[in-house]
């Protein structure tokens, strides 16, 4: 198994004429994590983000790297104090770049994104619907917390409903297991009847995501 690296993100929101829209960056396609992607603003929890005077607060240092990301890969400044913690991800145990990843939310604030064109190379706002439909047209690239991610948003009509709304309940912890099958891959997760044996024929309930070479699809009835 290999090591895990705190990390964390951060989901940032407008509203437009059709629902929330989300500000999705597009990773150089060279770098060796998740190149040519389309992500969130994020990256690895570095020391400087560690409260002195908390320094056990992973939650807290994660917080402070989410704000730092956003403004060295978009250029828009955020308060680490506002960000909505709402989902924490732990990939399979065979990846071998391992991230531990807290998922946080937030109102983007007013100002222009800029990216620096070598790290990031584009950047898009974007409605989950859209990101969804163009992963699936092979458009663009989305790793699968970013597409559970979107799945989730479509549940919004604008940012002050998804800030309260997943403000106000606990967050979700997914550790991914991930299964090969014919015509592509299933990732597992918690509740899924297939997940403590990796499994998924197994007759229950369902939380996974098909990642299948026809195109995506994340179930869940659990």
């Amino acid at each position: 198994q290999y090591p895990a690296v705190p990390a964390a993100t951060v989901v940032l929101l407008r509203d437009g004429s059709d629902g929330p829209e989300a500000l999705m960056l597009r990773r150089n396609s060279k770098l060796e994590f998740v190149g040519g992607m389309w992500v969130f603003p994020g990256g690895r929890v570095e020391p400087s983000d560690v409260d002195t005077d908390r320094p056990f607060d992973d939650t807290a240092s994660a917080r402070r790297a989410a704000a730092r990301e956003a403004a060295e890969e978009a250029g828009l400044a955020i308060d680490a104090g506002s960000l909505v913690w709402f989902s924490h991800w732990t990939p399979p145990s065979i990846s071998p770049r391992r991230f531990v990843t807290w998922f946080f939310l937030a109102r983007a604030p007013e100002g222009a994104v800029t990216v620096d064109g070598s790290e990031i190379q584009a950047h898009d706002w974007i409605r989950p619907v859209d990101a969804l439909a163009r992963r699936n047209a092979l458009e663009i690239e989305l790793a699968p917390p970013t597409w559970i991610t979107l799945e989730q948003l479509l549940a919004f009509a604008d940012v002050e409903t998804a800030l309260a709304t997943l403000g106000g309940r606990a967050p979700e912890y997914f550790a991914t297991r991930l299964t090969r099958i014919d015509g592509g891959a299933v990732a597992l997760y918690h509740g899924d009847a297939g997940y403590d044996d990796g499994n998924p024929d197994l007759p229950g309930n369902r939380h996974r995501l098909w990642m299948l070479n026809t195109g995506w699809r994340y179930e869940r009835n659990c």
